[in-house]
């Protein structure tokens, strides 16, 4: 074809041209997805853990074909970037019904003339291409009826949806470098940013990458540069050079943005049905919190053989778990162990329980008192002869004295008032799944914490006590269905005495002191444990509002050295308790029906008169107490004194 044919070719297919737009703009109707379905049906391959406010706390990568983030709505995609798409991708995108006939026509001329082909795909048309199955095909040409159908399905684009719904489609849909598919993941992945803060040069690379996804970055550059010439915005060749640099470093398998709370991500996002953001009841800024005042105090034990933590905080009220720090991190020796699921001896835990139930069987009134003496307990093979923490005796104490003081010696003679086989139904009762043996099996040790348990259950147990004695289920959703219905362990009124005794700090400072880390400056019940050759550290306590359980220790089971409940667990306790109630008071429940307020007088001036409650019906006639039993006993001289 001569020079001077152009002209009339060109006036031919341009007529052609139009006859065909013609008939493919005639309204047939043409199978096409609403904007509201593509964007519905629009699905992230990461699942997303949120926490109560929406915040994401973590990210778990489900579909490895293509990297995907949430879609983005058009309002959140930086307009410096959605100029830049436009100029390079479709100039006349709102001049235009769905196909531009002059691009067409100049890609014609050009190829006429011996120059390289241009694209002549407007937005629509690409869009189209992405929504409709039967054109994905990236590497492969499109035969005529299938650029034909693309045409019509453009044109219908344009008329069933608005501008600004195709713009934000396409930036969504559309594949990046590599496995990049959308805006979000793309400045997310490429510069570490969201698509609201992309700025002239990355909003340049970006509109370019989307023509050659796969140039090299001397190409990229220099067309970056002409981009930037054109349309205006900075032209240092070297500051683009090093955008484009960063831009081809970025690796697409990138991790999660944010991972505060990896332990909790897999064990609920293992249970989504699918690609989907997950809200779960965590309290973003609590779990910053604990995880940060975990670490510190891990680091300061450092020294005495402490690498292992994790915190639990509950709401009494919903049992919404508002913090779940279930490891250390890079500190731990077993970083991937869920320190809150797994179990571990208990210790002294199991003590309030063991009072409370010889409380409510009217066995025991706090009153009551209980030899704190040498004790040979015969047991299967020999003598159980159990100690104290720190070695000592204390004569007769009070059953309040006892527990508060978490006396060893009284919780052993107090299991056997009550029953090994009973106790242990009761924690089963409790949730505690650990208790899967015979009473004889644990014998008296059970009292001192035979039975393992998680964080999580006595997490559990704890707020039952909270409660007034009501376990219901722990929640990690706020749409979780209860995974068991509540039951009533113990009444009101005895759990009340329980947790009058857990707060009292005057008989808890015959083994703590008046000035420890479980004296708070508002109402809290709390307890301590250490196991068999401090292997565990615990310390779970509650407040009105919440029950909190931190457990410290070593995951591989190795002991700690010289690191006692008080010392380990209870630091991290008293600040994360603190910080709850910073603005939120903690006032003492009021006492419910059915307990009774009496002076107590002890024999021999054992313990000072104080004023105590009782069970109605367990107070005494006089204000005098007796030993628990009622069997005459030898006080003088201790054995093996």
């Amino acid at each position: 074809m001569t020079r001077r044919h152009i002209p009339v070719f060109l006036a031919c297919i341009v007529g052609a041209t139009a006859a065909a737009l013609w008939l493919a703009d005639r309204r047939v109707d043409v199978a096409l997805p609403s904007f509201a379905n593509v964007r519905e049906s629009f699905r992230p391959s990461d699942i997303s853990l949120l926490d109560r406010d929406g915040d994401i706390l973590h990210e778990r990568r489900v579909d490895f074909q293509a990297r995907r983030l949430a879609w983005t709505p058009l309002a959140d995609i930086s307009p410096t970037l959605q100029a830049a798409v436009i100029a390079t991708e479709d100039r006349r995108f709102y001049r235009h019904g769905g196909v531009d006939g002059w691009a067409i026509l100049g890609a014609l001329t050009r190829r006429l003339v011996g120059k390289p082909l241009r694209g002549a795909s407007t937005i629509s048309m690409q869009l189209a291409a992405l929504i409709e199955p039967n054109l994905r095909q990236p590497r492969t040409p499109r035969t005529i009826p299938q650029k034909w159908r693309q045409i019509r399905l453009a044109l219908a684009l344009e008329r069933r949806w608005t501008k600004a719904e195709i713009l934000e489609a396409y930036l969504n849909l559309v594949s990046y470098r590599g496995e990049l598919q959308g805006i979000a993941a793309a400045a997310r992945v490429l510069f570490g940013k969201s698509p609201h803060g992309i700025a002239d040069t990355e909003a340049a690379i970006l509109a370019v990458l989307l023509r050659r996804p796969n140039a090299e970055p001397a190409l990229v550059t220099r067309r970056v540069m002409a981009v930037l010439r054109t349309h205006g915005g900075a032209t240092g060749a070297k500051d683009v050079m090093g955008s484009v640099e960063q831009a081809f470093a970025a690796r697409g398998g990138m991790g999660p943005r944010t991972s505060p709370a990896p332990h909790l991500a897999h064990r609920v996002l293992r249970r989504s049905d699918g690609p989907r953001s997950v809200r779960s009841t965590l309290d973003g800024q609590l779990q910053a919190f604990a995880a940060d005042i975990l670490r510190r105090h891990l680091l300061a034990l450092r020294n005495q053989h402490v690498f292992d933590g994790a915190v639990l905080v509950v709401d009494n009220h919903t049992g919404e778990v508002l913090a779940y720090v279930a490891g250390s991190g890079d500190l731990s020796s077993a970083r991937y162990v869920d320190g809150i699921q797994a179990r571990r001896q208990t210790g002294s835990l199991l003590k309030p329980f063991l009072y409370g139930m010889a409380i409510e069987r009217k066995i025991l009134t706090p009153a009551s008192l209980l030899e704190d003496e040498p004790l040979n307990v015969p047991v299967f093979g020999g003598l159980y002869r159990p100690r104290n923490y720190d070695e000592g005796f204390r004569g007769l104490v009070s059953a309040r004295i006892a527990l508060a003081g978490s006396l060893n010696i009284p919780a052993v003679r107090t299991l056997g008032l009550i029953g090994a086989e009973d106790f242990v139904q009761q924690l089963r009762r409790l949730g505690l799944d650990g208790a899967n043996e015979s009473g004889d099996y644990y014998g008296p040790s059970l009292a001192l914490g035979a039975v393992d348990a998680s964080l999580w259950e006595l997490v559990q147990a704890y707020r039952t006590l909270a409660n007034g004695g009501m376990w219901t289920p722990l929640r990690l959703t706020p749409d979780e269905p209860p995974t068991q219905p509540g039951r009533r362990v113990y009444s009101e009124a005895a759990t009340f005495l329980v947790s009058h005794i857990l707060s009292d700090r005057d008989s808890r400072s015959v083994t703590f002191g008046l000035e420890s880390s479980l004296a708070t400056r508002f109402w809290s019940a709390v307890k301590t444990g250490t196991s068999k050759e401090m292997r565990d550290n615990w310390c779970l306590g509650y407040t009105r509002h919440y029950t909190i359980g931190v457990w410290v220790g070593n995951l591989s089971g190795e002991p700690m050295r010289n690191v006692s409940g008080v010392m380990g667990a209870a630091p991290i306790w008293g600040d994360i308790v603190a910080w709850l109630h910073r603005t939120t008071p903690s006032l003492p429940a009021a006492p419910p029906a059915g307990v009774v307020e009496r002076p107590v007088k002890f024999p021999g001036a054992i313990e000072p008169e104080r004023q105590e409650w009782f069970l109605q019906g367990t107070e005494p006639p006089l204000p005098q107490t007796h030993l628990a039993g009622g069997l005459p006993q030898v006080r003088t001289p201790h054995q093996g004194r």
